[in-house]
């Protein structure tokens, strides 16, 4: 992340979208409140109603981004994404309902916009960003929300709206954390994503939201920030935060900037993820390690090729429910052993988490450290609730 003194200048944003037609009796009535705010008035509710964004996400973020941007009369709204509804999304992702498990988000959200305002045109694109078609995706537009929830995606976004020269309001969430900014290309001292973060973090650096959990709140918080952000950059007016990083921390309930400034150097993409100190591993599947817990229990708990397992997740996460008879150790515990001395039994090893990234980021300490036979468990917890053990709880 690169800081620096504040950017900040006098001289205002010019609005992003030139007032649509005028408005009508009916949308005079709809709008009225906004009508009436200091800065808005009638010019900048045609400039909403002509605006055409592109959300990136109909999930956590994209929720409130979306019920806000619709209500407010953003004209053309593109919803991308790639997912369905599932139960866990239920918490926080609000514009969705638990008949619709199973169902495309993008549907179910574009229902949710028609419902809330007929003014509202809507786009579907039912796809993964990535490198390749996130320039097609996103030309046309006159800004970009990004709610995404991962790295690579976030990036093919920064990277292809620098190229088009097309703004972006961008957020990302994680417990009680969220950090917001917004990049404005061609603007005196603006950033992008890259100038934050020039390299993607690893996976198992980094814990998704299924992985940490987050606060279903703060989404909403946060979603509504941005969703703010996108009307002052559209209509020109107010103080956007471009040039700054709003950090919001929901646990103390306080919120501090930190302002930005461009890194001076272009980085180019690099084809492939930084060179890495790689460790072989080697998997063993959920029903290979069901099979070697039950031959322990014939043995009468003897048994020389049982393995020791390791569950790396975190406490919360082993509440909810882990293999029979693991070791409970959170990765961050794991990976300050400095010696194997007094931290495990003898014999082979195998470690798992939720899915599989910090279970291999244990699992290769562990093999510096010196420890003779270390595997994974292909799939984690997951996949062992898949196929070996149905009566614990996904998540």
């Amino acid at each position: 992340m690169t800081l620096g003194t504040d950017v900040r200048t006098d001289e205002g944003l010019a609005p992003l979208v030139e007032p649509g037609p005028p408005l009508t009796r009916e949308q005079v009535s709809r709008y009225s409140r906004h009508l009436l705010v200091p800065g808005m008035g009638i010019e900048a509710q045609r400039r909403l109603l002509n605006a055409r964004v592109v959300v990136i996400g109909a999930g956590g973020l994209g929720s409130p981004i979306l019920s806000y941007l619709a209500a407010a009369g953003v004209g053309h709204l593109t919803i991308v994404d790639d997912d369905v509804i599932d139960t866990t999304n239920l918490q926080r992702q609000v514009i969705h309902r638990s008949e619709g498990v199973g169902r495309r988000k993008v549907d179910s959200a574009a229902d949710h916009v028609h419902g809330l305002n007929p003014d509202v045109g809507v786009e579907v694109r039912h796809t993964r960003i990535t490198p390749e078609n996130a320039e097609q995706l996103l030309v046309g537009h006159d800004l970009v929300l990004d709610g995404a929830d991962n790295f690579p995606t976030r990036y093919a976004v920064s990277d292809a709206a620098t190229a088009l020269g097309i703004p972006v309001v961008w957020a990302a969430v994680l417990r009680f954390d969220a950090q917001i900014s917004s990049f404005v290309p061609g603007r005196r001292g603006s950033v992008s994503l890259r100038d934050l973060f020039p390299l993607p973090p690893r996976p198992e650096d980094v814990p998704s939201c299924s992985e940490a959990g987050v606060l279903g709140a703060l989404v909403g918080q946060v979603g509504s920030i941005m969703a703010g952000e996108a009307v002052k950059l559209i209509c020109g007016f107010g103080e956007p935060l471009v040039g700054r990083l709003l950090l919001v921390d929901a646990l103390a309930q306080r919120t501090r900037e930190v302002p930005l400034r461009p890194a001076g150097v272009v980085l180019p993409r690099p084809p492939h993820e930084p060179t890495r100190d790689l460790v072989p591993l080697e998997e063993v599947s959920a029903e290979e390690v069901s099979a070697l817990l039950a031959a322990r229990g014939a043995a009468g708990g003897g048994g020389g090729d049982a393995p020791v397992l390791l569950d790396v997740r975190e406490p919360a996460e082993h509440a909810l429910g882990t293999v029979p008879g693991a070791l409970t150790v959170p990765v961050g515990e794991v990976l300050t052993w400095e010696e194997l001395v007094g931290q495990l039994p003898e014999g082979p090893v195998v470690v798992y988490c939720k899915t599989g990234p910090r279970a291999r980021r244990a699992a290769a300490h562990l093999v510096r450290i010196g420890h003779p036979g270390v595997r994974v468990m292909t799939g984690g917890i997951l996949a062992w609730i898949d196929r070996v053990d149905p009566s614990l709880p996904s998540y």
